[in-house]
Order: C-alpha cells, then structure tokens, then sequence
C-alpha cells in the first residue's frame, strides 16, 4: 500500500470512513473500471479517496451550473488514485537541465490563419492510447507528431511504437516509464534511423530491452525544431501548417485529471511541465479560445481522450513552453 493511501486510511479511521448513501455508486464505478482491490483495508482507503474527488467534481460542476467555469468535471477511471499517485505514473516529462534551443526552423507565414484546425479530420491523428502506470506520455507525444508528418508526406497513417521509444532511446537522455523529453526520443529516430511501427513493436506499458527491427521500420525523420519558446501565436501558426505539435504542460492539478468538457481554464495551472500531450487542433467555444489536445489516458478521459485547453490565457499550464516537432 502506498504511503499516500495508508496516510489517508488511519487519518481518518476513527471517523465514519464512507457514505453508505454511495455504496451503490461505488460497487458500479468499479465494476465498470475493473477495480478490484488485495484487501479490506486496500478498499476502504481507496473508497475514501474516490468520495473526496467526487465531493470537489460535484462542487465544481455545480458552481460551473452558476456560470463560474467554462468547463465541467466528471468521475473517470482515476478516481481512486491521490494526486501524487497519478503524478507519480501518469505524467513522465522531465525537462533536460541541459536542454539546447537549437535555433529554430520554423518561419512565420504572413498569411491569414483558419479559425479552427482539427487535424483529426484530415486523418493525420491515431487513436487515442492508455500509458498505464507506465510515465511514457513523453513517448506518446513523439510518436504522435511523427505520424503527424508520416501521414503528410506519405498520405499513410500509421501508429508508431511508442514500447520501442521506452526501450531504446536511454542513452539519449531518456528514462523510459520513469520519464523522458520528446526532442530526446526525436535524437533517437533520427539517429537510429527509423522507428518500428506499433503492430510490429507493441506496447507493454513497462521498460525492457531495445528490440528495434529495421525490416519493420515504418518512419523516420532528419531533424526536428522547437517552436519560440511560450509564444502562442507561433504554435497556433505551426499547428496550422505543419500539423499536430509535441508539447509539455502541468498536469498535475486535480481538475486537469478529471476534466470533462468545456473549456479548462484553470488559475491553479503552473508553468512546471511535467506531462507529454499532442496539439492536434485549436478553435474556439462560445467566448473561449482553446487548443485541442490529445491526452494518452485513455479514452475514458475527457471528450473522448481529448481536453480543450485554454488559449491566449497567458500561456496557461506551460503549453507553449517546449512545443516541439520532427521534419521528414
């Protein structure tokens, strides 16, 4: 049991632990997540940690109903986990202390932009992936931007092997399920020269030795370039012309984990990025600009795997800070 959960547990053992009121909500949300837990005492901290998130869900929904957010929360497969739990497996980015800014190749176009952008419907985007307790979401991120460019330039989409990303780019500076840098895994393919596609290397959700095959290499790139760090206008500019962007954010505010629909604007939000996502899109809602972001935490998370994250709100949650992606 982890120290977080056995803290929870005699903190509050003396007290009434549970609502019998949801004991019913509670056997469904598990059975419909396939909770099953070692022991009593297991069930009784995790059942505590599931009323206190679904307590705040309710109490933002309600004040969202009063018109005080621009997005709603929900219950998700996450709803037994304490903050530093999913932290500690559902994040995984580690920004390089020795990081290099390459100058940057990417060039401002004076043209007029679209509105909206959802690379989805021009079939540059695979379908939305679970990491698990693996930290690999750095991984997902850089796959996802070079299936991005594989569908562009060859007009195939194809998901990529994150597994042989976790496993064979260590000595680029990345950690596999204990965290990475999406540039790290780009150093990699390019010189590896190619990545594996994901039917030939699946995914296991945990680190192991590298077992790239060339004969099953499906892409590969030449160099990659950060975006102008923090500059919104400049990933805007990207995402319109070059296709979805690898970014970083925080992720590791309550509301971000149980997001819904709406979209999030949250003043909690720190520029300390810790979570690999893919800017697939962005537009605007009612009064609201956002982006369009693909998350790796399965689809049970909010619409439908996605989130729609603030836009020109000061860079909200880090997002333009290392936008990133691979050239073919």
């Amino acid at each position: 049991m982890s120290g977080s959960l056995l803290l929870t547990v005699l903190c509050g053992f003396a007290a009434a632990l549970t609502t019998s009121e949801m004991d019913w909500h509670w056997e469904q949300w598990k059975k419909m997540h396939n909770k099953v837990y070692a022991h009593g005492i297991e069930e009784l901290g995790r059942r505590r940690i599931w009323e206190e998130n679904l307590e705040m869900i309710n109490i933002h929904n309600l004040e969202s109903s009063l018109g005080l957010h621009t997005y709603e929360l929900a219950m998700n497969n996450l709803g037994d986990l304490t903050m530093e739990e999913i932290a500690g497996t559902l994040t995984g980015t580690i920004v390089p202390s020795d990081l290099e800014r390459q100058p940057s190749s990417f060039v401002r176009v004076n043209k007029s932009l679209p509105v909206s952008v959802d690379w989805r419907d021009e079939g540059l985007v695979t379908e939305v992936k679970m990491q698990g307790s693996c930290g690999s979401c750095w991984a997902l991120s850089a796959a996802g931007s070079l299936e991005g460019q594989l569908k562009k330039s060859t007009g195939v989409l194809m998901s990529l092997s994150h597994q042989n990303l976790v496993d064979c780019s260590t000595k680029y500076g990345n950690h596999g399920c204990s965290g990475g840098f999406m540039t790290n895994a780009f150093k990699y393919v390019i010189r590896n020269k190619g990545i594996d596609s994901d039917a030939a290397y699946p995914y296991v959700g945990k680190t192991g030795h590298c077992k790239y095959d060339a004969l099953y290499r499906a892409a590969t790139c030449s160099a990659y370039s950060f975006l102008p760090k923090g500059d919104e206008l400049a990933l805007k500019m990207a995402v319109a012309t070059i296709g979805p962007i690898s970014v970083a954010v925080d992720a590791s505010r309550p509301k971000f984990i149980f997001y819904r629909h709406g979209v999030y604007q949250d003043h909690t939000c720190t520029h300390n990025v810790n979570h690999g996502v893919l800017v697939v899109g962005y537009g605007t809602e009612g009064e609201n600009d956002y982006w369009l972001v693909k998350n790796s935490w399965s689809v049970n998370y909010g619409e439908e795997g996605y989130i729609k994250m603030a836009r020109n709100r000061h860079n909200q949650c880090g997002i333009a800070l290392y936008a990133c992606f691979p050239i073919m």
